[in-house]
């Protein structure tokens, strides 16, 4: 089966995550960059949105995903948003993403963790 692979570039939010005390208090920014790749069941149909995966509707998950709550963890985090996107979109076969925290150390543009997974057989 073909398959079409969405990515997104650094999505900037500010999240509620981290385990320490000042993290806990104040939300901090976090970019997130997303491979999604999904099967393709039918032709593209230029007039017709349904025709493929809305990437808004992942785009729109992967907000949710990161600001529902406090995570205190950056690796819990990942993994609930590609937990996400592989349970709630039945045509996604596999995913990688990476949640960086730019403001985790002064001395580097930031810390990333990554995370790939694919849907069970």
């Amino acid at each position: 089966m073909p398959t079409r692979r969405i990515i997104f570039s650094r999505i900037a939010l500010d999240a509620s995550i981290g385990i320490l005390e000042h993290e806990r208090i104040a939300t901090q920014p976090i970019h997130i960059d997303a491979e999604i790749e999904v099967d393709v069941h039918q032709p593209t149909d230029d007039s017709n949105i349904d025709s493929v995966l809305d990437y808004r509707t992942l785009h729109a998950a992967i907000v949710q995903t990161c600001t529902a709550g406090h995570v205190n963890l950056l690796e819990t985090l990942t993994d609930k948003v590609a937990d996400e996107l592989l349970g709630a979109f039945a045509e996604t076969r596999e995913v990688t993403v990476r949640i960086t925290k730019p403001s985790a150390f002064a001395d580097s543009a930031g810390v990333a963790i990554e995370v790939s997974k694919k849907r069970d057989a």
